[in-house]
């Protein structure tokens, strides 16, 4: 969510006539991320955020804000995807497919508590639940065949150690078989960055646009990589535990669900090693305001998953 695409006050003031959104009273560029263009805008109907997609084009982006306007018409707590006065979600603004959502209140949080683990985990499981009567499917762009072709890209500048590393996990990646797993409408980035608490209220789960059809359990998996993780790349027992009290709160595991859990936890590790890899190593340019995060803590994490070995697969059964 860093700036690409500079957007002018002029330029903004015109693209939202297209709305019945009444005058723009300010606008801000968002630093946070890697992937689009963001800005918070203000006008007389309230509080928005103003996306440019800067990697996805306007045959995939349907369904992303179909998704959010579904969960959020489901009572899952999203933003809704504004409409032009045409009844549009998607547009362009300076040659970007573009739109605009709700600005949910509150703010990220950078040290989870294990109350919020265990919203995030409510929240998820209802996430699932909805996305059941969600039609529109989408494969997974971050999957095996993704993460073979950039460690291919990335390999030649690793250090040895880290090339042995990749290649290990993804010969053992490709040997898993996920056949049996419930699958759905998956989230797939929900990062403490992508969820917004007002006090200690769950008040928002944001940034839709890695959503797509995969397992259920890999979902969890990618979120408690992040919520339930301490400073030494290992499970934070109160906190893990309350995630996966508030997922069964909504949804029970099956025993498949179960016995996939530590090879999920260490491929969910693997894609966000890789990608923020090939970030670091190929950094894309931005007018201003670009982040690019560090990889190492992917790595220290899926280093500790693989020492764990099946072991992670007896917290689904508190």
């Amino acid at each position: 969510m860093s700036v690409f695409t500079q957007v002018s006050e002029t330029q903004l003031v015109t693209f939202l006539q297209n709305y019945p959104l009444g005058a723009l009273h300010s606008f801000k560029g968002i630093e946070d991320g890697i992937e689009n263009t963001n800005y918070f805008i203000h006008t007389d109907r309230g509080a928005f955020v103003l996306t440019l997609f800067e990697q996805h084009d306007e045959q995939t982006l349907p369904f992303f804000l179909d998704l959010m306007a579904h969960q959020a018409n489901s009572g899952v707590p999203t933003a809704h995807p504004v409409a032009t006065k045409d009844g549009a979600f998607l547009t362009q603004l300076n040659n970007r497919p573009a739109a605009i959502v709700e600005r949910l209140p509150g703010g990220s949080i950078d040290r989870p508590e294990p109350e919020h683990c265990q919203q995030i985990g409510k929240a998820l499981a209802g996430f699932h639940l909805a996305g059941t009567s969600f039609k529109q499917t989408r494969p997974p762009d971050r999957g095996l065949d993704w993460a073979e072709q950039t460690a291919a890209k990335i390999r030649p500048k690793l250090t040895e150690s880290d090339r042995a590393l990749l290649d290990d996990e993804l010969h053992f990646q490709r040997a898993q078989k996920h056949g049996t797993l419930p699958s759905g409408t998956i989230h797939a980035d929900l990062f403490r960055d992508n969820a917004l608490f007002d006090g200690d209220q769950l008040t928002g789960i944001i940034d839709l646009y890695y959503a797509c059809t995969d397992a259920l359990i890999y979902d969890l998996a990618i979120a408690i990589n992040d919520w339930c993780i301490d400073t030494q790349a290992t499970f934070d027992v109160a906190r893990l535990k309350a995630m996966i009290a508030g997922y069964t709160q909504i949804r029970a595991f099956t025993p498949a669900e179960r016995d996939s859990f530590p090879a999920m936890l260490r491929q969910a590790a693997l894609r966000f090693w890789i990608s923020r890899l090939e970030d670091s190593i190929f950094p894309r340019s931005a007018e201003e305001m670009t982040f690019i995060k560090d990889p190492t803590p992917f790595k220290q994490i899926l280093t500790s998953h693989r020492n764990a070995g099946m072991q992670p697969r007896q917290w689904l059964d508190h």
